[in-house]
């Protein structure tokens, strides 16, 4: 249950139109439920704004449905990462409302919320198109975190006039999410360049020396550029997460 909804349902308690002991039914569940494989946590997003997000990776698509009901009885918004095609169609026969994304390997349950305009636009920028799964799976997480979103994709520095050609828009940005394997040197060219926080991925796409991404996350934890925070890698959804409580907390844009 959300902020909101548990604002509207203190005040039907108040009003007398609900009745207080309908009000502790409907909030049994609180702080979390028990489903004897998983304690769903539907304090969450009454915490941290954002609904509890199911990690797919390492459970029985079982497990998966019965998490994503169980959040989706309580928060008219849920999601689950790194779900592959047959982990979305076990949800779909449950959940028939629920939408698969892709390429960013995420499954939605219930409708992706109107962004907030007034807001500089959080911009998603990826090295290759080798890397856009990490890169989507920020943008989409943003998106479901009601940020305006734009993407810049396969500008990486091996042609470096291609990111040159979206300076505008980095420009206009109030935050960025660089996602970049190889040698991850697009996050500092990047935070060279603009004003704003910079929030670096790191991939595991490269050739035998990148080992996996390593080479990648120590590039950024190193980058001589100031104002870039550097997540796991391979971690879009924690970097579109990082980057959407920065978005929310940007000052409107002048003008709105």
């Amino acid at each position: 249950m959300d902020r909101e909804r548990l604002q509207e349902l203190l005040e039907q308690v108040r009003s007398g139109e609900v009745a207080p002991e309908e009000a502790v039914q409907q909030l049994r569940a609180l702080p979390f439920e028990d489903l004897g494989f998983a304690k769903v946590d539907h304090h969450r997003a009454l915490r941290r704004g954002f609904p509890e997000v199911v990690l797919c990776e390492g459970k029985e698509p079982q497990q998966v449905v019965a998490i994503l009901r169980s959040l989706s009885e309580h928060a008219e918004l849920v999601i689950a990462t790194r779900a592959s095609q047959e982990f979305f169609d076990h949800v779909h026969q449950d959940l028939p409302e629920a939408t698969y994304h892709q390429q960013a390997r995420i499954i939605r349950v219930g409708p992706t919320p109107e962004p907030d305009a007034r807001r500089p636009p959080l911009v998603v920028v990826s090295a290759g198109t080798s890397d856009m799964p990490v890169a989507e799976e920020a943008a989409v997480t943003a998106e479901l975190a009601a940020c305006p979103v734009e993407r810049v994709y396969d500008v990486g520095v091996s042609g470096i006039h291609r990111l040159l050609e979206h300076q505008e828009v980095l420009m206009g940005a109030g935050v960025i999410v660089v996602v970049a394997g190889m040698e991850g040197a697009l996050a500092s060219v990047v935070g060279g360049l603009v004003d704003v926080p910079v929030v670096a991925v790191p991939t595991s796409v490269g050739y035998g020396a990148s080992f996996e991404g390593l080479a990648a996350l120590l590039a950024m934890l190193n980058s001589c550029a100031s104002g870039i925070a550097v997540v796991n890698i391979d971690n879009g959804f924690g970097a579109g997460r990082f980057a959407a409580m920065i978005c929310h907390r940007l000052p409107p844009a002048h003008g709105t």
